[in-house]
């Protein structure tokens, strides 16, 4: 579990921190005594976690675009950060086929704006860039990624990732080499949680359905991803960055997977039902008539490197995470403060250890 005291009084800049990983980051990292400075545009949904947990009551929030590089730069000199994490970034598969450019564009020159004005901070000590499960080359074979794994991907967010990837290994060598600040990537899995209510996300489609009394909508129901709870996976990122600024230099993975144990993959459809159950909704969904954007059929990621390095695991498999999403959501349903709220389920998780 993440360590209390090494997070206490640090200087953090999270970009992303008004998305739906971002704001969970943001609440966690400031519970735990560090003084954050968040980086990102306006919130893209309403409702929003951001707006919902008052992350503004806990930290600085800067509102601008990754993409600027000028004031980018200006932030970072200003902020003057001992770790940097990158979330910020156009985070899904469907939106990228429609606006391409946008997506290539924020995912691989956002990130190299970023490197490239983190090189001017002399009180850096660790970078920590967010990727994802789809920086790999899918060919459907079905087995498990490792971190070795050759790159690629078939949609414009998956090659944007993959690129950021690369971006990231040249700046560390080229420019960070000999600079003592440690640089990695982490690669997670497909994050559920309370406050996720973006567009093309089996959660909170789910979530609308219900609410809406509509049928819900699937596109790929027999698709199969890596679930896992935010607060297991942002537990993995934070555990990484104590692991590289504190252990010897180049002992430390320069990448690493963060997904569930899980020994069978878990279906779109199945996650469905599940949810809809932990809802008290009723259970049922239609597939979306095509023609569709091509994703992959199936994904899953190998993290035994993770588990092993930095002795991290998810407390919350498989049911449980579907049990502590569903109990987020049926909280705001009953009108509950969910600033309050989204702090209980981290201190609780935290106890969990």
């Amino acid at each position: 579990m993440v360590n209390s005291t090494f997070w206490r009084g640090k200087k953090i800049l999270l970009t992303g921190h008004t998305g739906f990983k971002g704001a969970w980051a943001a609440h966690w990292l400031s519970s735990l005594g560090a003084k954050v400075t968040g980086l990102a545009l306006q919130p893209h949904t309403l409702p929003n976690l951001f707006s919902l947990a008052h992350i503004t009551a806990d930290i600085n929030s800067v509102i601008a675009d990754i993409r600027d590089a000028d004031k980018l730069a200006q932030i970072v000199q200003q902020v003057r950060p001992d770790i940097i994490i990158h979330m910020a970034a156009q985070a899904l598969v469907r939106p990228s086929y429609t606006s391409p450019l946008a997506t290539l564009e924020a995912n691989i020159m956002g990130t190299a704006n970023l490197l490239e004005a983190a090189r001017g901070v002399n009180t850096l000590d660790t970078i920590l860039i967010i990727t994802s499960d789809k920086v790999y080359k899918n060919n459907e074979e079905g087995q498990p990624f490792v971190e070795e794994d050759r790159m690629g991907g078939h949609d414009p967010y998956s090659v944007s990732k993959a690129a950021a990837e690369l971006v990231t290994a040249s700046y560390a060598s080229a420019f960070f080499a000999d600079s003592g600040v440690k640089i990695a990537t982490a690669r997670g899995g497909n994050v559920i949680g309370g406050g996720d209510f973006s567009t093309d996300r089996i959660v909170p489609d789910i979530w609308r359905a219900a609410q809406s009394q509509q049928p819900l909508i699937l596109r790929y129901p027999q698709a199969t991803r890596p679930w896992q709870h935010v607060l297991d996976c942002l537990n993995g990122y934070f555990l990484y960055i104590e692991k590289l600024s504190l252990a010897e230099p180049k002992t430390v993975p320069g990448t690493l997977n963060f997904g569930p144990t899980g020994e069978r993959p878990i279906s779109v459809s199945r996650l469905a039902d599940i949810m809809q159950e932990a809802l008290q909704t009723p259970r049922g969904w239609q597939q979306e008539k095509g023609p569709l954007p091509k994703e992959m059929k199936s994904l899953s990621l190998d993290t035994s490197k993770a588990r092993l390095v930095l002795n991290w695991q998810d407390y919350l498999p498989d049911q449980k995470a579907v049990e502590w999403t569903a109990a987020w959501y049926l909280e705001l349903k009953n009108g509950t403060d969910m600033d309050q709220f989204t702090r209980h389920q981290i201190t609780s998780f935290m106890d969990l250890k």
